[in-house]
């Protein structure tokens, strides 16, 4: 929510009495009758205040006057302070063809009663236009704008492109001194994720693998292969704004800048090695298994899903390639939650 700035005047002294029908002027003690001169100036001068400083308040939240004539001048600062409660602002990334998987995403937060923070980063001007049109001030677009109308696959350059920006727009948003929460919109929250951001560490974050983990798993950064690598996934990553979030962040985006490794157009492992870089300095957190599970444990492990059932809280409907394969897994378990729960989502029905 925006921060709001509210004009505190000191009060008009009351008589005694609380029958007296006239005031008293804390200056003079003298009686001010309301309809007389010195009680009209009175009035006159509080209602002026009011109209000067009351737009300046988060009471117009919302309202036309909030906002830039044109979106293309709507700044990240300004929209994470307009969407920020608590001082946390959830993000996800979207370009135009991903707009129906923002909008299942978007009712299941809502059932969750988290939508007012979220802060869809549009990748281009279509996706811009169309969420503030529905949704106003709850979008904004980082230059440069991407091709708005190809779904980028994973693998693809088009995704790596698409990607590899994302750690520059949380850093931003930790820099003005927000709790950040990123999740990638294949997603379906079952419960509320933020219960699962116990203490006060600098990052959260999940395991991709299909290993199966103790419930009681050790919330430390696993231990890298024999290759030298971790599994963490890069899709859901909750940051308080820390140093340490903030080194883990400039951290990744060295490594996507490095240029000294083949990342295939994944930005995945490049978190990976940020982790493993920063791990001495940043105070790291795994977040638990059942509750966030990654797609290739939850949609092709049944006998897992039955034993923890009622544990999970985000799904990520990841281990699988393709805009209509990830539709039609997630028509097939029953989370497309656009067909029945449409008015549920602040976007509501999209043409």
């Amino acid at each position: 929510m925006a921060q709001q700035h509210v004009l505190h005047h000191r009060p008009i002294q009351s008589s005694s009495s609380s029958s007296s029908p006239h005031s008293y002027s804390p200056i003079s003690n003298r009686p001010i009758f309301l309809l007389s001169r010195n009680g009209l100036f009175l009035l006159l001068a509080l209602l002026f205040l009011v109209g000067v400083f009351l737009p300046w308040t988060g009471s117009n939240r919302g309202s036309s006057s909030y906002f830039p004539s044109n979106w293309r001048d709507y700044s990240l600062a300004e929209a994470a302070k307009f969407v920020s409660k608590d001082g946390t602002v959830i993000v996800c990334a979207v370009s135009y063809p991903f707009l129906p998987f923002l909008n299942n995403w978007l009712i299941s937060v809502s059932i969750q009663k988290h939508q007012e923070k979220v802060l869809v980063i549009a990748e281009d001007y279509a996706t811009l236009y169309k969420v503030n049109e529905k949704w106003p001030g709850h979008a904004v677009l980082i230059p440069p704008a991407l091709d708005s109308k190809t779904a980028q696959n994973f693998g693809s350059p088009g995704f790596f492109n698409f990607t590899s920006r994302r750690p520059k727009h949380l850093l931003e948003i930790l820099e003005l001194g927000y709790n950040v929460l990123y999740n990638d919109v294949d997603m379906v929250w079952l419960q509320d994720p933020f219960q699962y951001f116990e203490g006060s560490h600098d990052a959260y974050f999940s395991d991709d693998r299909t290993t199966i983990k103790p419930l009681n798993h050790s919330h430390d950064l696993p231990i890298p292969d024999r290759n030298g690598v971790t599994y963490i996934c890069s899709c859901t990553i909750f940051l308080r704004p820390t140093n340490g979030a903030k080194i883990l962040m400039k951290t990744w985006i060295d490594e996507l800048q490095s240029g000294s490794k083949a990342y295939e157009g994944n930005d995945q492992p490049a978190f990976n090695w940020a982790l493993n870089k920063t791990a001495h300095q940043v105070d790291l957190y795994l977040l638990s298994q059942a509750a966030f599970p990654t797609g290739g444990l939850y949609f092709k492990n049944e006998t897992w899903v039955k034993e923890t059932k009622g544990k999970h809280v985000i799904v990520h409907n990841n281990y699988i390639v393709g805009y209509d394969n990830k539709m039609k897994r997630f028509h097939d378990f029953g989370l497309w939650l656009v067909d029945d729960h449409a008015l549920e989502s602040p976007l509501g029905k999209l043409e």
